[in-house]
């Protein structure tokens, strides 16, 4: 376990491997856990992999002081590659890290040498309806403090998901405070990056599951349409975690898409 001190606190990461450095951000009510397969995969293939916490989840800091938005992840990113020294790098997001990352590319423009969004909202719209309930102050109270509620509302949206996936949700939900909890999908719901990404002008890839019930698949689409030239993949069997429902299927298309 490794950690670093940034402005708004403490930001725990994890690293495999040597070689040329790539970096891994997870999603809502998620941690770097959600990366391990695939860090693994990449180190094998001569990538130094980086993957960490978000503020508020994770083992990361959970002081209220930041503002647990994409904006103030994307600063946090910057600061992490600033202290360990990456000039730059291609940075992979899943479902909110890959708009923290496709906003880092936006913002910084010179950290991002490729960018990957995994079922990523390009437009905050794209969120389903309970995550959308959940970025509201008093809803996301009240489930807070009904831990049962809260169990419930995440077997609900993890309906056919493999048991790993469920497992490793409910792990994840515990370490995570309440204030990222609701303000990170707050901010992400009104979050639409389609405009803005007509000026990125670095390789880019989207990679979604035909069945995902957290962000709708036609974000695969927005993307394509937002950023020319983008490489846009469709899994057809898999819904939100692309990565842990066809791992070999992702190896290859995150593989290509560094090495091409």
């Amino acid at each position: 376990m490794s950690s670093i001190v940034t402005s708004q606190g403490i930001v725990h990461y994890e690293t495999y491997g040597r070689g040329k450095p790539v970096i891994l951000l997870h999603g809502w009510i998620n941690s770097w856990g959600v990366w391990q397969d695939e860090m693994i995969h990449l180190a094998e293939h001569g990538h130094k992999v980086y993957a960490l916490d978000f503020w508020g989840f994770g083992e990361s800091a959970k002081s209220k002081t930041p503002p647990f938005r994409v904006a103030s992840y994307v600063e946090m990113v910057d600061q992490f590659m600033d202290t360990l020294g990456i000039r730059c790098a291609p940075v992979l997001g899943h479902s909110m890290g890959g708009t923290v990352a496709l906003r880092l590319a936006l913002d910084k423009p010179e950290r991002v040498t490729r960018v990957a969004a995994i079922g990523s909202p390009i437009n905050g719209s794209s969120l389903n309806f309970f995550l959308k309930l959940a970025g509201i102050n008093w809803v996301a109270h009240v489930v807070w403090r009904a831990p049962t509620l809260l169990r419930l509302v995440i077997v609900m949206n993890t309906w056919g998901d493999s048991e790993r996936v469920r497992k490793m949700i409910l792990r994840d939900v515990e370490k995570t405070s309440l204030e990222s909890f609701f303000r990170s999908i707050g901010d992400l719901h009104y979050t639409d990056l389609r405009q803005p990404l007509h000026k990125l002008a670095i390789p880019a890839l989207g990679v979604y599951g035909k069945s995902d019930n957290i962000v709708n698949p036609n974000q695969a689409r927005v993307l394509a349409d937002s950023v020319s030239g983008a490489t846009v993949h469709l899994m057809n069997r898999s819904r939100h975690f692309v990565m842990l429902d066809e791992p070999e299927a992702f190896h290859k298309v995150v593989s290509d898409f560094l090495s091409s």
